[in-house]
């Protein structure tokens, strides 16, 4: 079962959910879109209530009926006392559609846009700050490359110390769309670490991402990381320059 509410802002939205996972109860699914998104992914923004813009958050419960029925009352009194506002259908509205929009990208990329999509994750406090380093870099870069962006923005994962942050990015494809998304990640990446977030919450290292992973652990990290690999991997065969940069 899920439910969707509606926020006047993207901060008012993060403030009650992360009441709920720090004091409860916690619903299995927390969600937030800022207003881009939920903008975007809305076919109708009067879904809303009133034709008013906002932010939707989506809590989603599994378990038995009564687990159920007990954790959606409290976390819906939890959500209304911190300024939300039910709205009817859009949490199974969200729910059957969140898979239509990534089989939108090929098409996309058909028709000559570039779009890409970017996560870190940050303490609480850290969320604001990151939020809008990541948006302001990635609309600089790519609007330098003559190329401005739609950045939307939700929060994906919830724990009592922090958020993931998830960014999608579309704008129009230059001659070499590879070093334009290039020169974005890297704008996005350096805003990241500024903020104090991480380089990465759930897409993991990679060759994209080494460089600022390097830099956000320190060389006492680097240096722990490769000596657990010269011990377990002495001929460095396995994925080298993936996790630790190579010398």
């Amino acid at each position: 079962m899920y439910d969707g509410w509606r926020f006047e802002s993207f901060w008012q939205g993060a403030d009650a959910v992360r009441r709920l996972v720090q004091d409860g109860p916690r619903p299995t699914v927390l969600r937030l879109s800022d207003e881009a998104e939920t903008a975007l992914n809305l076919a109708r923004p009067s879904e809303l209530g009133d034709g008013a813009a906002g932010c939707l958050a989506i809590a989603g419960y599994e378990g038995s009926a009564s687990d159920v029925g007990a954790r959606r009352h409290a976390a819906s009194a939890v959500l209304e006392a911190a300024g939300g506002q039910a709205v009817p259908g859009a949490g199974e509205t969200w729910a059957r559609d969140r898979y239509r929009g990534p089989y939108l990208r090929d098409a996309l990329l058909d028709a000559g846009a570039l779009v890409e999509t970017l996560e870190t994750v940050a303490f609480w406090s850290a969320l604001p700050r990151l939020y809008e380093g990541v948006i302001t870099a990635l609309r600089e870069s790519l609007s330098a490359q003559g190329a401005p962006p739609v950045v939307v923005c939700h929060i994906s994962h919830v724990y009592a110390a922090g958020a993931s942050l998830y960014f999608t990015v579309a704008c129009a494809q230059l001659d070499d769309p590879v070093a334009q998304w290039r020169g974005a990640k890297a704008a996005a990446g350096d805003a990241i670490l500024a903020a104090g977030g991480s380089i990465t919450h759930h897409h993991g290292v990679g060759r994209d991402h080494v460089e600022w992973y390097a830099q956000e652990i320190g060389d006492l990290g680097v240096a722990a990381l490769a000596a657990v690999k010269a011990r377990l991997d002495p001929q460095g065969i396995l994925n080298p320059g993936i996790l630790i940069p190579l010398a």
